[in-house]
């Protein structure tokens, strides 16, 4: 016994030293190359800098306009001067007018914007570079109070809740379909989800467009998907052990997954909303409102097409309904509160990540037991994709 516990310490002492020795060689070559700079001698003395500056953020108060700017060179970047519709105004810089890499400031501009115009901000920096940002519609930046929280709650509630809510009582038709029946409505439904899926990542690959360079937007999308792929798995196998066997791969699991990716859909779709209405880049008319409500009504039926051969109590559609619309609200929130491109980035790439692995799940279902992909190439499985598509493309139509 003694001689194995004397054996077994020096193999522990070389597994800590060929984990710790290629780290401290690491941090000795960086520190040689900040020390040395080799990029100075090709540089000569003339060093030009490099300055990226990105907007985060417009707000719009009685009066002024405050400009949140992220650093996103490898260069300190100090700011000059504003000017707003080609003329120059004094500004507040807070807490400073030089940014060092990814610092913020915000730029106060007591400039009298005029409701419902499109006004120019272009920022000055002291090596002359400038950078331009537009309000494409002037509208005062909603402020968190009551009346706000109220707002954003009602719009929500109109294109998420309700019409999850209303698509979700396609239940009785969806119960009584036979099996060529069943096929078509889940190959509908995986129509429907494909629809999202395109529709989420090329918004997502949009945002990470905008993002700040440094946050690198492409790779933090196709990581954020991949992880809530991962995730909705990991939350599929414990939903089924939690059913036990007997509702192994059973549609009330499948239901609450496709409910779980389409809440993370709608909560970006939220995010979107409340951002767009906040920074004045959209007005939330009554028709714009008319089509969100049209386009999530199919969700609901994409939630309920696995419950068609289950024993459903009101409670479960209930919550299944409340998982897939109530994000909305929350979302909306989030996007008139603290939206940035780097948080849509996130929240789009959750909501694609989520809804791949549910069309994934629904393929499965609706393999079951039979062998071989034939039964998935034939024409009801191919009406109800291309049925599901064209409904969410029309109907996305009254939302572009």
């Amino acid at each position: 016994m003694s001689g194995e516990t004397i054996a077994g310490r020096p193999g522990d002492r070389v597994r800590w030293w060929s984990l710790l020795t290629p780290i401290g060689l690491l941090a000795v070559l960086i520190a040689v190359i900040v020390w040395t700079d080799p990029a100075d001698v090709m540089r000569g003395d003339v060093r030009p800098p490099i300055e990226r500056l990105t907007v985060q953020r417009v707000t719009l108060s009685p009066g002024g306009i405050s400009v949140t700017v992220l650093n996103d060179g490898p260069d300190p970047v100090t700011i000059a001067q504003v000017a707003v519709d080609d003329a120059y105004w004094a500004f507040q810089p807070s807490p400073a007018p030089t940014l060092r890499r990814l610092e913020r400031a915000t730029l106060t501009v007591p400039y009298p914007w005029v409701e419902g115009e499109t006004h120019v901000v272009r920022i000055v920096t002291s090596t002359g570079m400038t950078f331009d940002h537009e309000i494409a519609v002037a509208l005062e930046t909603p402020r968190p109070d009551r009346r706000f929280f109220v707002a954003f709650a009602l719009v929500g509630l109109y294109v998420g809740v309700l019409p999850v809510s209303i698509g979700l009582l396609w239940f009785p038709m969806v119960a009584r379909i036979g099996r060529t029946g069943l096929d078509f409505v889940l190959a509908l439904t995986i129509g429907l989800l494909l629809f999202l899926l395109v529709d989420a990542g090329h918004e997502g690959l949009e945002s990470a467009a905008a993002a700040p360079e440094s946050y690198q937007g492409v790779a933090l999308f196709l990581f954020c998907a991949a992880g809530a792929y991962l995730g909705l798995e990991v939350l599929g196998q414990w939903l089924r052990a939690r059913h036990g066997p007997a509702k192994a791969g059973g549609g009330l699991v499948l239901a609450m997954l496709v409910a779980v990716g389409i809440g993370l859909h709608n909560f970006a779709e939220g995010l979107a909303i409340g951002s767009a209405f906040s920074l004045g880049e959209a007005a939330l008319g009554a028709l714009l409102i008319v089509g969100f409500a049209l386009h999530n009504t199919t969700e609901g039926l994409a939630i309920v097409a696995p419950l068609a051969r289950e024993r459903v109590r009101l409670v479960d559609l209930v919550r299944l309904g409340l998982v897939g619309g109530a994000p909305t609200i929350a979302g909306a929130w989030l996007g008139g509160l603290v939206y940035s491109p780097t948080l849509a980035v996130v929240c789009l790439a959750i909501g694609a990540g989520a809804i791949a692995q549910v069309v994934v799940q629904i393929v499965r279902q609706m393999a079951g037991d039979r062998p071989g992909v034939q039964h998935l190439v034939n024409p009801p499985v191919a009406g109800g994709l291309m049925a599901g598509f064209l409904v969410m493309y029309l109907t996305g139509m009254l939302v572009g």
